[in-house]
């Protein structure tokens, strides 16, 4: 990690995520019925536990609107959830208002060019390792993983590291 990386990172008190292409893998599941399907990762759930609990906040900023994110959303306990804008910076001060906090204070991950102008107006812009290639060259961190594959839980281990508090996180499962 870059001492500007660490910098960046450290300065975090709000994790903004997208959700196709970053919390799941793009892929759109589509039934008969017209009902969505997403799957999600499960240690990206975990990772997002485990950042609230360090006392980060996370939220969602998608340009879909989808009740199966507002299920993801309960189970994680996420209250912070702008769903259904295409024009995220435009959405983005409504949401830091209301989570009390900065753009100087806060992380956003993305995949796509739309995710580019929230990225670039945040402390911290995080892409998944299959982002489009601009918004990797725009990041100041793309993971290793992919979008669905874990990505998320690198972005949250990342900030607790930064934070000194991802130690005091994995202490009780190391025994």
């Amino acid at each position: 990690m870059t001492a500007t990386l660490l910098e960046r990172a450290r300065a975090v008190r709000l994790l903004l995520l997208d959700v196709d292409g970053v919390l799941t893998d793009g892929s759109l599941f589509l039934g008969d019925d017209g009902q969505q399907y997403k799957a999600f990762h499960s240690r990206d759930g975990h990772g997002i536990r485990l950042l609230q609990d360090s006392g980060v906040a996370v939220g969602i900023l998608t340009g879909r609107q989808s009740r199966v994110v507002e299920h993801r959303c309960r189970e994680l306990g996420i209250r912070h959830i702008v769903q259904g804008r295409r024009d995220k910076l435009d959405a983005l001060q409504g949401l830091l208002d209301t989570a009390g906090v900065r753009p100087e204070e806060t992380a956003y991950m993305g995949d796509d060019i739309v995710d580019l102008p929230v990225m670039r107006r945040v402390i911290l812009g995080l892409a998944v390792a299959d982002a489009h290639p601009l918004v990797r060259e725009q990041a100041h961190h793309v993971t290793t993983l992919g979008g669905g594959r874990g990505a998320v839980r690198e972005a949250c281990e990342l900030i607790m590291d930064a934070q000194d508090t991802l130690q005091a996180t994995l202490a009780p499962y190391l025994g």
